[in-house]
């Protein structure tokens, strides 16, 4: 292996140096990303392995979650002091050794124990790829390599309930974490070869304040949040205790960071206009986004009685329209600006999406994979070109901490749309009757034959009813981000000038 070769400014196109950085950090994310999906597949399986309530095996998503948001915001200073690739490889061989424990958890207890093992490994996946693939391409080429980034986000929520139904099905439980091990260990030999050298920056001492404020802040206010289904309301004290403390914490890092000269967040990066603008876009995009895939795969379950592998082939027209017009977004973003792409790629998703807001227990098929298909369209002209506008004005010393906001950004809007999501949609089958009788038929807590047929058709109807009108929420909130996206750059994104002392950085080693 020779020494690195930087970046070729003056080319769009990506090269097969960088290519090979994005198969390694791709490889890893779709690992953690799929790992998601798979597992809350499995919970009815969980309650009936281990004899155990669904609010409890429910805690193998929620610890996970909960070791996200305490690791991410080391991420970005870790990332600084050590290098991407020591960190990268330190991330994988806890994410597989969390998999391994996992496969042979013999009680639930011991399941969630090394499910928020997992999570520390997974964690740092995502803002760590983020950062390898925009320090390797340079801030001309970030549109498409957000756009190969944007591969495992699509290929999460679709093939995590496919590939976890099957291997259920097909082996045991057991496999939905056993088959992180070849994966994991490939993606750790690559990148062991594949990824450039660190060449880690004499770093600032470590706020270790900032994050004893920030970590348990985020964890408690993602705890009170992932709480909001299970209690039912907001008002809950399970939902508000954690959730003020954690707001708490964080408005404590918040004051302590504006005073701090090197923090855990630099909170300073908000004062570039195209960051900010692209985390209130990406928020508010988020919140209604995530909120809609919950309900998709719950539809198909509990409305039209399809199975678990079945409801995952049914969602794959959205990752087929997504991966349509995600490489084309990525282009475009770099040449003419994430603005005009996020615009049409709102208006796009907003038309797939109406098309549930009007859905019943009998909808046609062809009617509802076509409104995925344009959902995926207008999602794949979105996220990514968003992440763009954030990270391409950044200079390489920043790209580390802003990479990290990001992440820390979507992981809270994803827990707020999902359980916003799920309050209404249960509010709603909790004020009719009929469709409460039949959702305890299909979850198996109740048997079908106590309950009238005539209650049963009329609460497959009423429950249909309740989905399209959460749908209406979401479909609100994604043309809200028309807002906040019509303040986004319109034209190409020059890069920023680098800061005193900054060297370029090397792109693979060959």
């Amino acid at each position: 292996m020779s020494g690195a070769v930087p970046p070729d400014a003056g080319s769009d196109k990506l090269d097969p140096a960088v290519l090979r950085v994005a198969g390694v950090v791709v490889l890893g994310a779709i690992m953690s990303i799929l790992d998601v999906t798979v597992v809350s597949v499995a919970l009815p399986t969980f309650q009936r392995e281990f004899d155990a309530s669904y609010a409890t095996v429910a805690w193998t998503m929620t610890a996970y979650t909960l070791a996200l948001a305490t690791v991410i915001p080391v991420t970005g200073w870790a990332a600084d002091r050590f290098g991407t690739k020591r960190l990268y490889l330190l991330s994988l061989v806890l994410f597989l050794a969390g998999s391994a424990l996992c496969s042979v958890a013999w009680d639930i207890g011991p399941l969630i124990v090394f499910r928020a093992l997992q999570g520390l490994g997974g964690g740092m996946l995502m803002p760590l790829g983020m950062t390898i693939m925009t320090r390797a391409a340079g801030p001309h080429r970030v549109g498409r390599v957000m756009a190969v980034l944007g591969v495992p986000m699509l290929l999460g929520p679709i093939g995590g309930p496919i590939l976890g139904g099957w291997l259920i099905e097909a082996a045991s439980w057991h496999w939905i974490f056993l088959i992180n091990m070849p994966v994991g260990l490939v993606a750790f030999l690559l990148a062991l070869r594949v990824l450039p050298k660190d060449q880690p920056h004499p770093s600032e001492s470590f706020d270790f304040v900032g994050m004893l404020l920030l970590s348990p802040g985020l964890a408690l206010f993602l705890y009170g949040a992932s709480s909001i289904p299970e209690a039912g309301t907001v008002a809950a004290a399970k939902v508000l205790v954690p959730a003020i403390a954690g707001l708490v914490l964080i408005i404590a890092f918040v004051l302590h960071a504006l005073r701090k000269d090197h923090p855990l967040i630099d909170l300073g990066l908000f004062r570039n206009r195209n960051l900010t603008t692209a985390v209130v876009t990406m928020t508010l995009f988020t919140v209604a986004f995530m909120g809609a895939m919950l309900l998709l795969p719950s539809y198909f379950l509990q409305v039209r009685g399809e199975g678990t592998l079945d409801t995952g082939l049914l969602l794959a027209p959205q990752g087929i329209g997504a991966m349509l017009t995600m490489p084309i977004a990525g282009r475009l973003t770099d040449r003419t600006g994430p603005g005009r792409m996020v615009l049409a790629g709102i208006v796009v998703l907003a038309l797939g999406l109406s098309t549930f807001t009007q859905i019943t227990a009998d909808t046609s098929y062809l009617l509802l994979l076509g409104g995925l298909f344009v959902m995926g369209l207008g999602m794949g002209m979105t996220m990514m070109p968003i992440m763009s506008a954030a990270m391409a004005s950044l200079t390489h010393q920043q790209v580390a901490r802003g990479s990290t906001t990001m992440n820390i950004v979507q992981q809270t809007a994803g827990s707020i749309g999902t359980a916003v999501m799920s309050v209404v949609l249960t509010n709603q089958v909790l004020a009719n009757p009929a469709a409460t009788a039949y959702t305890a038929v299909t979850q198996g807590q109740v048997p079908a034959e106590q309950v009238p047929p005539e209650v049963l058709a009329q609460g497959q109807s009423s429950l249909a009813d309740a989905f399209g009108q959460t749908y209406v929420i979401a479909l609100v909130l994604i043309v809200l981000c028309v807002i906040p996206a019509l303040l986004l750059p319109r034209r190409r994104i020059e890069p920023a000038t680098p800061e005193p002392g900054e060297t370029p950085i090397p792109v693979a080693m060959h």
